[in-house]
């Protein structure tokens, strides 16, 4: 590429670790390889935005590049947010950090490294990683993108035809974990399981991520009394992330627990195609990763989506609308957030 190109930088940060990427005015990514470094969320806002120019700065001389090629930064967070670029109470940041300007703070930062004005674009994590998965997933068709991303959370987005993604008018849009499962078709008795969110309702998000699995476990060993984890006087979170290797070699209860999931996530794209009526539909997160499962793993779980799906979509969706597992994996919200800084521009 030359010198004079244009490039876009994406900041994808969590509370440990923040990943960084680029995209050309093409909107191809410049590496296919993110640049990881610690947040620093426990030294302060300001450690973090010193972070934040440094894996930059790192990124840029890694890939031969130069701060006056830079047109833009996009910085992808999690919500929720008071309003925009400002965080509200989130979890797993300080409490510190609560009704913290980062907008401003990262806005003024960059302009000093760069000696000049830089666009910046806040929003989503999740949304945004649903920005690059969609420009993937579509190719050179026209179709909007809905992505379900099942991790420690449920991360959701719902991308146009435009490119965008649906932010809402108070930056809550598409916080479709939250939304309640459709417990009269699980089997289930009793009360919804919990979620961190605080509703009881029975978030999806609880019956289908590494949060909720504790409540699933317990709800499902009960079918397997003899079962090894039954008895095993292990820390709970050393059983439950003992799970998806189980599965992989065939145990019952494992591969129970996330037939389970497949099929809450099954009738969760059901339900809210009939929102959104996308044409494709990306599954992302730990279980698509392809250096932690299987072909076959992952093609049990896509399949039981798609078959848990199909009868609730309408006639003219069932024919047409695509359910794929995603492919950017660790790359995704950085090269989203690239990629919105990009589209921006164009604005």
């Amino acid at each position: 590429m030359s010198s004079n190109q244009k490039v876009f930088i994406g900041t994808d940060s969590g509370a440990t670790t923040t990943k960084l990427c680029a995209v050309w005015e093409s909107g191809e990514p410049v590496s296919n390889k993110v640049l990881q470094r610690s947040t620093s969320s426990e030294n302060g806002r300001g450690a973090v935005i010193a972070s934040w120019i440094t894996g930059v700065s790192d990124f840029l001389a890694q890939n031969n590049l130069q701060w006056s090629q830079v047109a833009g930064v996009g910085l992808a967070i999690p919500g929720p947010y008071e309003r925009y670029g400002v965080f509200s109470r989130t979890p797993n940041l300080p409490a510190s950090f609560s009704g913290w300007d980062v907008y401003t703070d990262y806005k003024t930062a960059l302009e000093k490294q760069a000696g000049r004005p830089l666009p910046l674009v806040v929003g989503n994590d999740g949304n945004y990683g649903g920005v690059a998965e969609a420009r993937l997933a579509r190719g050179d068709a026209k179709a909007s993108v809905m992505m379900l991303m099942p991790g420690s959370g449920l991360g959701a987005a719902f991308v146009g035809k435009d490119g965008l993604c649906l932010d809402g008018d108070t930056l809550a849009g598409m916080e479709a974990g939250h939304m309640p499962a459709t417990l009269q078709l699980l089997g289930l008795t009793g009360k919804p399981f919990t979620c961190g969110c605080g509703r009881d309702w029975g978030c999806v998000e609880a019956y289908t991520t590494i949060s909720g699995l504790p409540q699933l476990l317990a709800e499902k060993i009960k079918n397997h009394p003899t079962h090894e984890l039954a008895t095993s006087t292990a820390p709970i979170k050393e059983k439950v992330l003992s799970l998806r290797t189980r599965a992989q070699k065939g145990d019952v209860l494992a591969l129970e627990i996330f037939d389970f999931q497949a099929r809450v996530m099954g009738l969760h794209v059901a339900n809210l195609s009939m929102a959104f009526d996308a044409g494709i539909v990306v599954i992302g997160g730990g279980l698509m990763d392809h250096e932690a499962t299987t072909p076959e793993f992952r093609e049990r779980y896509m399949n039981i989506i798609r078959e848990t799906a199909v009868p609730y979509l309408w006639a003219p969706q069932r024919g047409t609308i695509k359910i794929v597992p995603a492919a950017l994996g660790e790359l995704s919200q950085a090269i989203g957030a690239a990629l919105v800084a990009l589209y921006q521009s164009r604005a």
